[in-house]
């Protein structure tokens, strides 16, 4: 579930995650609940939306 295309455009998967952080959600579980997928391909997308600077990281943990 790449977040990111090969030209810096957003995923559709990353513009729901985006959408739904601003809805409040604040967990990865969170995130799962809501979009129905599991808290792995969460976290894996998280971490790369930080990579690209979309997320803040803070203590090693993505700030949504």
């Amino acid at each position: 579930m790449a977040c990111v295309n090969p030209d810096g455009t957003l995923a559709p998967s990353a513009l729901t995650i985006l959408a739904t952080l601003n809805k409040g959600a604040s967990t990865a579980a969170d995130l799962a609940r809501q979009m129905g997928l599991p808290v792995y391909r969460i976290r894996s997308s998280m971490r790369e939306l930080v990579e690209a600077k979309l997320v803040l990281e803070e203590n090693g943990t993505p700030c949504y």
